[in-house]
């Protein structure tokens, strides 16, 4: 690789704001903000609003919540329209 061209990749701490979730990977983002990580070394860190950890796709709210609305859809067209049978209509 010629020397000068390419960005500094080194470890960056990436923290999810909305679930204080944080993941220590390499990146070639660049921070003002540091942070001490468990293994006590110093290191950029990058605040993000959502990540796997929060993100409902990852998890898996999005699919329950999606449920739910379905059940709720099919009470509302179909749980008005059965009717209380009696026992000699058979």
């Amino acid at each position: 690789m010629k020397k000068g061209i390419h960005p500094d990749y080194g470890y960056v701490v990436f923290r999810d704001t909305s679930c204080g979730a944080t993941f220590r990977v390499r990146s070639t983002c660049k921070s003002d903000k540091t942070i001490v990580w468990e293994d006590g070394e110093t290191y950029p860190l990058v605040d993000l609003d959502v990540s796997s950890a929060s993100h409902p796709f990852y998890t898996g709210e999005q699919r329950r919540v999606s449920a739910e609305g379905r059940v709720a859809r099919f009470q509302q067209r179909f749980g008005k329209i059965s009717t209380p049978r009696s026992s000699d209509s058979r």
